[in-house]
């Protein structure tokens, strides 16, 4: 959480490799899945509560969602993790991704605590996920790669988080 936003843009750009759109080079897909069960099992241990998991999301450059159950935090409001193949990136949102404006507006609003968001990005950091804010991956995408032809007018989600 360290990583100031100028960080956070060059690690997407360094991960951006037009020759792998849907996975990075050398993607351990067994690697990944265990990094992400162990993180399934960090938040729900955080949250005592079962969480809802999509894993191995086909044909995008998402590699899963874990989903906090709203009746366990404390405003009620589901929280949801959306994790990349690329570089583990993650990205938190209270709801669902688009919901708000990023967990600032979500807080600002009362439907994200400040303590359920600290416990998630914790989580996310000692497992070494990078987290970006989703007001940066909703940022222009600017460099070479091309993106599917269904992208009009594409982000950093669409790049590490979208379909292809």
């Amino acid at each position: 959480m360290a990583e100031s936003e100028a960080d956070l843009m060059e690690l997407l750009r360094e991960l951006d490799d037009p020759a792998w759109l849907e996975w990075p080079q050398h993607y351990d897909r067994g690697e990944t899945a265990v990094h992400f069960g162990v993180l399934v099992a960090r938040l729900e241990d955080g949250f005592a509560a079962c969480c809802t998991v999509e894993q191995d999301t086909q044909d995008s450059s998402e590699y899963g969602r874990v989903v906090v159950p709203g009746d366990a935090t404390v405003c009620g409001t589901r929280i949801v993790v959306c994790v990349s193949e690329f570089g583990s990136l993650a990205l938190v949102c209270a709801d669902n991704a688009g919901a708000f404006l990023g967990t600032d507006d979500a807080q600002a609003e009362g439907e994200l605590d400040g303590a359920d968001l600290a416990k998630v990005n914790r989580a996310l950091v000692e497992l070494g996920y990078v987290v970006v804010a989703e007001e940066l991956l909703e940022s222009d995408y600017d460099v070479p790669s091309r993106l599917p032809s269904h992208v009009q007018r594409p982000s950093w989600w669409d790049r590490f988080l979208g379909i292809f």
